[in-house]
């Protein structure tokens, strides 16, 4: 079983310094419109939305702001309406990345995205340029008192799971995508604690650098991070 990359360990501790600045709150709220939008406003018959309301109680997000942003996305409400692209590129180093955009102005976007990737001597590529290195799974991470792998391949082993990964304590559960709400609910049903769940890309494999390509690189990545309109960004470092 894999290992999990540096930046996905930086990208979770920082997502929970984001909630203290309400910064995480705008993207949920960007994601749970959207999610309205395409799937209906009822968390009950909409996984993804049932996902990311599960999501806002763990950062505590008001629940107003749960129900506006659903309005929002079904329309009973006025708002804004977010487009989901992806982008694709080279980092410092040659890493690979796909960044995650949910936006009202592709162009913004689209801009921001190429200052980033030129300030740092990237550059930004074709779709299907990056995507191929990776995997579109289910990522959940849980913890729980009896937790181990043995465990959870003996509760997942009938389900369609990719890898299982040690991270020290807690574990990640990679899944088939379309698997993804069925497997976390075994997992609940277990009395294990679902950290997240949702869908990632997985680089199939993973690139090594040296110390100081390296920090260029998490410098970078934090960079595309920190830009209104991302919403995820992915690597193969």
């Amino acid at each position: 079983m894999s290992g999990h990359s540096k930046w996905s360990t930086i990208k979770h501790k920082k997502a929970a310094l984001d909630s203290k600045r309400g910064k995480v709150f705008t993207k949920l709220i960007k994601e749970i419109s959207v999610a309205a939008r395409e799937g209906g406003g009822d968390p009950a018959t909409n996984p993804r939305l049932r996902t990311l309301v599960e999501k806002t109680k763990k950062v505590n997000m008001p629940q107003d702001n749960v129900m506006r942003a659903i309005k929002k996305g079904t329309g009973e409400l006025p708002g804004q309406t977010y487009e989901e692209q992806n982008y694709e590129g080279y980092g410092p180093g040659g890493i690979a990345v796909i960044i995650e955009v949910l936006t009202d102005n592709k162009n913004r976007a689209a801009g921001e995205l190429r200052h980033v990737f030129s300030r740092h001597g990237g550059r930004l590529s074709e779709p299907g340029s990056v995507s191929w290195m990776f995997n579109h799974l289910g990522t959940i991470r849980i913890s729980g008192s009896d937790l181990s792998e043995d465990r959870l391949l003996e509760l997942l082993i009938e389900h369609p799971i990719h890898e299982i990964i040690d991270e020290q304590g807690s574990f990640v559960v990679a899944t088939d995508p379309k698997a993804l709400d069925q497997i976390k609910q075994v997992l609940q049903t277990a009395g294990f604690d679902i950290k997240s769940a949702e869908l990632e890309w997985t680089p199939q494999t993973r690139l090594s650098l040296e110390a100081d390509d390296e920090t260029k690189a998490l410098t970078f990545l934090e960079a595309l991070d920190e830009l209104e309109d991302v919403q995820n960004t992915y690597t193969n470092l």
